[in-house]
C-alpha cells in the first residue's frame, strides 16, 4: 500500500503534527544519576531530523520517593531540567516536536536505586499477594498528583510541546487501576474500576489546571500488565467507556493505548478477528484521539525482543489499512527507532531495503 496516510499532518489543541509517527516511550538508562547529558539531547534530535511527527520521551522520573527503579533513569525535576532544555533546543532545531513522559514505578521492586528510597504504591503491592515498600497515605497521594502536575508544568516552562502521563504497563497510576495492586477501602479505592480511577482523574486534573486549557497532555494506557500479560482491566466496550470517560473529562486530550501487537483485536468476539484494535475502540467509545502501538515494523513482537528476541523490518499494509480509514490517529513506533533514526524518512521515500534490523544489542548504545 502507499504509505501517503502516514505522512498526513494532524491537529491536536492547536499542536500541528507534519505526519502520523510518534516515537514510542523506550527507556534507554543512558541518564547517569539521573542526568539527561548531550548524548541524550543528540539521540532525540537525530529523530526528529529523521522526520518523526511526534516524539515522546522515556519515562522521566516526577519528584518522589522511589519514582525511578534505575539509577540512570532521567528524573524530571532539579537540575535535570536543565539537560531536558538543552534536549527541546535539539529537537526544536531540527523543527521537530517532543513530549516527556512523566513516570513513577509506584511498588515495583527498586533493587538498583538507594536503600532509603522505599517503594510507596496504592496498597505497597506490585502483583497479586507480592507486596514491596509501603502504602500511600492520603498526603503521598496528594504530594504525588502534586509531583505529576509540578513536572508537566515544567514541561510546558521548558518548550516542550505537550506532555504524557505513563499510566499503562503495571506502573504507579495503573496500579491505582488494578483489582489486584489497589486494595484500598478508601476513596481511592473501591470494586469498580472507575471508583479506582479517581487518583488518575485527579491527576489528570491537576496536570491540566497546571498547563492550562490549550496545552496538549495525553495518557498512556493497557489492558496488559508487565506482572500478567493477559490481564484485562475492562472485558467489555461498555466497562473500557466507564474506564476512558472521566478521564478524558478530567483532561485527556489523546488516549495512547498500548498494545503487545497493534492487529489484535480487542474485542473479537463483538467484531472478529479483524476487528477494531485498542486504540479503535477507545477512539469509537469517547470520541478522542488515539495513538496505537505495539510492534509497528518488525516481525516479532516488543516482549520477546526485549527477551532476547531479533525481529526483522515487516510489512506495514496492515496498519496502513487500518489508519486509512481512520480506526485510530497516530502511530507510535520503538525499536525500529531504536537501531534507525532515519526510519520515518526512509519509509516515506519506499526505501524499504534500508530498514534495519533489531536486536537486544542494539540497545547497549545511543544511535
Amino acid at each position: 500500500m502507499s504509505t501517503d496516510t502516514l505522512f498526513r499532518p494532524f491537529a491536536l489543541k492547536g499542536l500541528t503534527l507534519p505526519n502520523r509517527i510518534v516515537m514510542a516511550p523506550m527507556t534507554r538508562s543512558f541518564s547517569p544519576a539521573g542526568q539527561p547529558g548531550a548524548n541524550v539531547a543528540e539521540y532525540y534530535r537525530k529523530r526528529a531530523a529523521g522526520g518523526v511527527g511526534l516524539i515522546i520521551t522515556e519515562g522521566t522520573a516526577v519528584e518522589r520517593t522511589g519514582a525511578a527503579n534505575d539509577p540512570n533513569v532521567p528524573h524530571f525535576f532539579g537540575s535535570a531540567l536543565d539537560g531536558w532544555g538543552d534536549v527541546v533546543s535539539a529537537v526544536h532545531g531540527e523543527s521537530g516536536l517532543i513530549a516527556p513522559q512523566l513516570w513513577h514505578v509506584g511498588a515495583l521492586p527498586n533493587r538498583r536505586n538507594p536503600k532509603d528510597e522505599e517503594a510507596e504504591s496504592p496498597a505497597g503491592l506490585y502483583m497479586p499477594g507480592k507486596s514491596n515498600g509501603r502504602a500511600m497515605s492520603d498526603g503521598d497521594v496528594a504530594d504525588a498528583i502534586a509531583a505529576f502536575a509540578r513536572a508537566a508544568a515544567d514541561a510546558k516552562r521548558l518548550g516542550f510541546d505537550a506532555v504524557e502521563l505513563h499510566g499503562a504497563h503495571g506502573y504507579l497510576i495503573d496500579q491505582f487501576f488494578w483489582g489486584a495492586t489497589n486494595t484500598r477501602s478508601d476513596r481511592w479505592g473501591g470494586d469498580t474500576l472507575p471508583l479506582r480511577a479517581r487518583f488518575a482523574v485527579e491527576l489528570l486534573k491537576a496536570v491540566r489546571a497546571a498547563v492550562g486549557p490549550d496545552y496538549p497532555v495525553i495518557i498512556r494506557l493497557s489492558q496488559w500488565k508487565q506482572q500478567d500479560f493477559a490481564f484485562r482491566l475492562a472485558p467489555t466496550p461498555d466497562e473500557l467507556a466507564a474506564w476512558l470517560g472521566p478521564l478524558a473529562a478530567a483532561g485527556a486530550d489523546m488516549f495512547h493505548c498500548s498494545q503487545r501487537r497493534f492487529w489484535e483485536p480487542e474485542f473479537p468476539e463483538i467484531d472478529g478477528a479483524e476487528g477494531l484494535n485498542f486504540a479503535g475502540w477507545a477512539k469509537k467509545l469517547t470520541g478522542v484521539p488515539t495513538i496505537t502501538v505495539g510492534s509497528v515494523g518488525l516481525s516479532g513482537e516488543f516482549i520477546a525482543g526485549m527477551g532476547g528476541e531479533s525481529s526483522q523490518p515487516a510489512s506495514l499494509d496492515g496498519l496502513l489499512a487500518r489508519l486509512e480509514r481512520d480506526e485510530f490517529d497516530l502511530v507510535a513506533v520503538g525499536r525500529a527507532l531504536i537501531v534507525d533514526p532515519d526510519w520515518a524518512l526512509k519509509v516515506q521515500g519506499g526505501r524499504f531495503g534500508e530498514l534495519t534490523d533489531y536486536s537486544t544489542q542494539s540497545l547497549m548504545s545511543l544511535v
